[in-house]
């Protein structure tokens, strides 16, 4: 995913085929703005290292050192840290939520959660999720997995996390 912000060139968890390196390094070119690489969670550092190397990009994780306008939102225990962009109303998880392919959202299989430690149950997540974006006025969820939701993201977020 990227996202142009007034001060940056914002790429979240990049997975960039070999044939799509010329077309965001043009992107890049016309934002006219430095490159900043955030990952959500530990398994999507697919393409950060070489978007860093080819562009020049720092890396960050949370918070610290973001553009302007992107906030984070740590998963308490759920080793996942999404990335919330106000002015679009756009959410983008990592591994935690995924898109259903019906044009909704789902959690991930619980499978994905055992090397977490202290272990952390399906029930535990939904509840951790509820807590941290059930407030926000999601319109758009920017999934890694499957279909985006592209209208009605917390009424979306909503129906997974019931």
């Amino acid at each position: 995913m990227a996202y142009a912000a007034s001060d940056a060139l914002l790429l979240v968890d990049p997975l960039v085929p070999d044939d799509f390196w010329g077309p965001l390094d043009d992107l890049r070119r016309r934002h006219g703005k430095p490159v900043v690489v955030c990952t959500t969670i530990r398994f999507h550092r697919r393409s950060r290292d070489e978007a860093v190397r080819r562009f020049g990009a720092k890396a960050v994780r949370g918070a610290a050192d973001l553009p302007s306008g992107v906030e984070t939102i740590r998963i308490p225990r759920a080793g996942e840290t999404m990335v919330w962009l106000p002015e679009l109303a756009a959410l983008v998880p990592g591994d935690r939520l995924l898109g259903d392919d019906e044009g909704g959202l789902r959690l991930c299989p619980p499978g994905w959660l055992r090397y977490l430690q202290p272990g952390l149950t399906h029930g535990e997540l939904r509840e951790a999720l509820r807590e941290q974006l059930l407030d926000l006025p999601v319109e758009l969820v920017l999934v890694s997995h499957g279909k985006p939701v592209l209208e009605k993201g917390r009424a979306a977020l909503e129906h997974a996390l019931s």
